[in-house]
């Protein structure tokens, strides 16, 4: 997910270079949501394997 994430920030900074302003904001937008999705999911993931009692790695 955090690939996707990457993916779209650099769509997002090539049409902002090329002046392709809403193709730059959405996939800005997009990048964003799906990078607070990847540390949201990283968080839960570490809770939970502490939880369970294997330590952090």
């Amino acid at each position: 997910m955090l690939g996707w994430a990457v993916t779209f920030l650099i769509v997002a900074i090539i049409a902002a270079a090329l002046g392709f302003g809403g193709i730059a904001g959405a996939s800005a937008g997009i990048a964003q949501i799906l990078f607070y999705i990847f540390i949201l999911l990283f968080v839960v993931a570490m809770v939970v394997r502490a939880l369970r009692g294997k330590p952090p790695v």
